[in-house]
């Protein structure tokens, strides 16, 4: 169990297909063990990665025990194992397509930075980062943003469902450009 008063953190990296980072630190407000915040960060990252639109998933764990129980080959025996991976299943229906893949601690910098950052912080300003504080181990997940992040997709968006562009005559040409490359289903 982490012993810190503060309680536990995991970092979770969310990459478009353009390459564009969204880091989240995720602040776990009760008792946790390191299996537990592992397993927390990846329903909190499917979760996230739900909301923002997602259809095809591919996510990546340092946790080679987190890994093999979401692939079926280990067994999770405890109770709260048990509930994660309940939780894990029903997100996966979410997905057209879901991976998991391990990696090693060595390539997972990022998220383990946000991850010791949301332990450390109890509020975090350093950076632009979304903190989310989980009261309890149960399903609720409230996000709390600290700063607001423009959402790339929302002028391609606009123009292709309402043929909304900016002002800018080079804005309005490239976004056309950019729009191109897309299609709302």
């Amino acid at each position: 169990m982490d012993p810190s008063p503060q309680g536990s953190g995991a970092g979770i990296v969310i990459t478009s297909p353009q390459g564009e980072d969204l880091e989240f630190a995720v602040k776990f407000r009760f008792k946790t063990s390191n299996n537990e915040a592992d397993n927390g960060a990846l329903v909190a990252g499917m979760k996230i990665a739900h909301e923002a639109g997602a259809k095809h998933l591919l996510a990546y764990s340092d946790s080679q025990l987190v890994v093999k129980q979401v692939e079926g080959s280990y067994e999770a025996k405890e109770k709260s194992m048990v509930q994660y991976l309940q939780q894990i299943a029903e997100l996966r229906t979410s997905f057209e397509s879901f991976q998991i893949i391990q990696i090693s601690r060595e390539e997972n910098v990022k998220a383990d930075s946000l991850s010791r950052l949301a332990s450390a912080l109890e509020d975090c300003r350093t950076r632009h980062i979304t903190i989310q504080y989980l009261p309890n181990p149960g399903t609720a997940l409230t996000i709390q943003a600290i700063s607001s992040i423009t959402d790339w997709r929302a002028p391609i968006i606009e123009w292709i469902e309402k043929g909304n562009l900016p002002s800018n005559r080079w804005e309005a040409s490239r976004l056309k450009s950019r729009a191109a490359r897309f299609l709302i289903q």
